[in-house]
């Protein structure tokens, strides 16, 4: 049975009320609750920061919104800080950037698979590749660092191999912009997916940028600098598909859809019942928002919300390991790159991108050092203290 966005009401703005107790609770626990489940909470966090940093935006740009768009943002402000403080301090930050990557990896693949413009699902793809590599040089920097196996984090779901060398990601400036979807013809599914995993990619660089330089291993924090890079590559990549003429409401109330969508999806999906009760919480809290967004595009701009958006929600992100999809994506495409707007052949790639990165790299690589002769075994520290004993 389908869910509609105009038929379901939601709690009204005004009763969306928190308390300090009510929004910081018990985290989830890193190797008691599944990977996804925390996949979850990095994928919302990233969703509602996302939403605030636009309303942000928004309120600068446009006076006669600027109350309604505080009184949202405030609890979109609260909601994110329940969202976020389940990641509790069993994870290491090294252990959370394991959890980021792997999110932009698995939530990454599966849009693209549903994401119905090829153009689109190509960019995805591309930056899946990207993030796949991330997360074997940041596996590589978690057994030199902590000592630790990744996959106690990952959980089996993902795997641990390199993709498209982070060491040939770096790109000149115009080769990172993408041509937008149309939003007078674009599904109502490929806009959700591009304000998804633009708040998921804006996350991740946010959070890297904050936390490498609080690393004392020289090489962590090289790499830390150089992903930071790569991951404002992909919010130019990923923003840019967003139609530029979309206009400051129709904005909003598609980061609303957008928000309601990704609960929806939780929703469907969780497998811990406390967890499972916020994001069913939330979606009514979502839902009061986008009601809420949609009265003040009727009043501002004298249109039916339903032009922007028609109202059922698409099937839910899949929340699973996408290994065989991400297997065969590497073995076809790890050797694409981009010249403009355009995905080429390696041979086709613009100068302007090899130039930038033959000097960025000119000291050295940090992805490459870490990684130089690692090779991901299961239980690597178990390992080696057997090998240690005997």
């Amino acid at each position: 049975m389908g869910f509609n966005l105009f038929s379901a009401k939601g709690v009204p703005l005004e009763q969306q009320r928190f308390t300090w107790r009510d929004m910081v609770g018990k985290p989830i626990s890193k190797l008691d609750d599944d990977a996804f489940t925390r996949a979850r909470v990095i994928l919302m966090n990233g969703v509602e920061q996302e939403s605030i940093r636009f309303q942000h935006f928004a309120a600068r740009a446009n006076r006669a919104l600027r109350v309604p768009l505080a009184r949202v943002r405030r609890t979109e402000q609260h909601q994110a800080t329940m969202v976020n403080w389940l990641l509790g301090p069993d994870h290491s930050p090294l252990e959370i950037t394991l959890g980021y990557e792997q999110v932009a990896i698995e939530v990454t693949a599966a849009v693209a698979q549903q994401e119905p413009d090829p153009y689109l699902a190509q960019a995805y793809r591309f930056g899946m590749l990207e993030d796949f590599d991330h997360l074997y040089r940041y596996s590589a920097l978690l057994d030199r660092v902590e000592g630790k196996d990744a996959n106690n984090i990952l959980q089996s779901y993902t795997d641990i191999l390199p993709g498209r060398p982070t060491v040939v990601e770096h790109r000149a400036p115009q080769d990172d912009v993408r041509d937008p979807y149309d939003r007078r013809t674009a599904a109502p599914i490929t806009k959700l997916n591009a304000l998804t995993i633009v708040g998921v990619e804006f996350q991740v660089h946010e959070y890297y940028m904050n936390i490498g330089p609080q690393f004392a291993d020289p090489v962590a924090r090289q790499l830390y600098a150089e992903i930071a890079s790569i991951e404002e590559q992909h919010v130019t990549h990923y923003e840019s598909m967003l139609d530029p003429e979309e206009g400051w409401l129709e904005q909003w109330l598609l980061h609303e859809a957008t928000e309601v969508y990704n609960y929806y999806s939780c929703v469907q999906q969780e497998t811990n019942p406390r967890v499972k009760a916020i994001w069913e919480r939330f979606l009514d809290y979502e839902l009061g928002q986008f009601h809420f967004v949609a009265d003040l595009f009727k009043q501002y701009e004298k249109r039916d919300p339903m032009d922007v958006f028609p109202g059922d929600l698409p099937e839910p992100i899949s929340f699973a390991s996408q290994r065989d999809f991400i297997r065969r994506t590497l073995l076809q495409e790890a050797d694409l790159r981009t010249n403009g707007t355009q995905f080429v052949p390696m041979d086709k790639e613009s100068q302007a991108s090899i130039d930038y990165r033959t000097h960025i790299n000119s000291e050295g690589s940090p992805s490459e050092t870490v990684a130089a002769g690692y090779i991901w075994t299961p239980g690597t520290e178990l390992n080696r203290k057997v090998a240690i004993a005997a």
